[in-house]
């Protein structure tokens, strides 16, 4: 097995429980339990919820967010990694 081919399976593997971590992520921010949420394209309030402070006094917002901003760094962190070793070979 190549690296390249590994770092692809690893991203994959990461990849598996993003959906879940976006809709617990989706649904305090926009502070439903709707199913839907999932499927609309609702991105300025998450977007400005992930990198700013939308409610310091939820501590179940700031332990997700924190969690979910962790999450995020070491996916892009995969896909900068396969990326350099994929174009370098």
């Amino acid at each position: 097995m190549t690296l390249t081919f590994l770092l692809f399976l690893l991203l994959i593997i990461w990849s598996i429980p993003s959906t879940h971590y976006r809709s617990k992520f989706r649904k305090i921010v926009y502070q439903t339990e709707d199913w839907k949420i999932n499927i609309k394209p609702l991105f300025k309030k998450e977007i400005l919820a992930l990198f700013g402070n939308m409610y310091p006094e939820n501590t179940d917002y700031l332990k997700t967010r924190n969690f979910y901003r962790i999450y995020l760094t070491v996916y892009l962190a995969l896909f900068l990694m396969y990326n350099l070793v994929k174009n370098s070979s």
